[in-house]
């Protein structure tokens, strides 16, 4: 029998309360999800639900406040000598988690170029290394043509483009993507899922997506379903969830 790929992210009875007394609001209760390598995992649910809370804890953007949160069975959200401070955490995701949000969030007075080599800026990659691998993401997201290019003389989902290759010049082992086709239309969305797709598949990255879109949940191996900030179904082989 195959054994199972290694858990990277693991959420363990997380909650997330934002503010205090009779305002109080709780984003997230009692979630309890891990994410393997390699897996393609699409979170769901309507607004408020708490999928984008739950993202951003997986991200390292954000904490739980009681419960746990896990990279490699290390905690990094739980108070106690053994908890990443915000320096480590800023590290973790700088080496561990590439991001695609719905907006590129491209720098428009730089070119295709130096917009993805910026992570490796912060990195401190000498320049001719870090030029070759920006180069090397954006052939690997079709756009090998427009590295010379600024934000605005590309299309939206060129622009996104541009924003894979920048989440994956650090050669993540999860990427995370929030509403990465929402501002697209349908065909050229078509396209981004399809790329993130065939990079999930191609380099083992790690894929977590999520989407009110019913197509991106569909192509998914797994979606995640959240309702009231609770995890109400975990479906393999993309059956069974309530999208909405």
């Amino acid at each position: 029998m195959r054994s199972r790929p290694p858990v990277i992210l693991e959420l363990r009875g997380a909650c997330r309360v934002y503010g205090a007394g009779p305002t109080a609001v709780t984003a997230l209760r009692d979630v309890d999800l891990a994410i393997e390598t390699g897996e393609h995992v699409a979170i769901v649910g309507p607004s408020g639900s708490g999928k984008s809370t739950c993202l951003n804890i997986l991200g390292c953007l954000d904490a739980p406040t009681s419960g746990l949160a896990l990279i490699d069975g290390w905690e990094i959200a739980r108070a106690g000598p053994e908890r990443a401070g915000p320096d480590e955490r800023a590290q973790i995701r700088r080496d561990t988690i590439g991001f695609v949000f719905q907006s590129p969030q491209l720098i428009a007075g730089m070119t295709a170029l130096a917009n993805v080599e910026l992570p490796l800026v912060y990195r401190r990659v000498p320049r001719a290394e870090r030029t070759r691998r920006a180069r090397e993401a954006l052939t690997m997201v079709g756009l090998a043509d427009r590295t010379m290019h600024r934000p605005q003389e590309l299309s939206g989902g060129q622009q996104q483009r541009v924003a894979i290759a920048r989440a994956m010049v650090g050669r993540p082992r999860v990427l995370i993507a929030d509403e990465p086709t929402a501002a697209l239309d349908t065909r050229t969305g078509d396209t981004i899922l399809a790329l993130l797709t065939e990079l999930n598949r191609r380099s083992g990255v790690a894929l977590v997506i999520v989407t009110h879109d019913r197509a991106i949940a569909a192509a998914a191996p797994r979606i995640v379903t959240f309702r009231d900030g609770r995890l109400v179904s975990d479906a393999t082989q993309g059956y069974g969830a309530d999208v909405a």
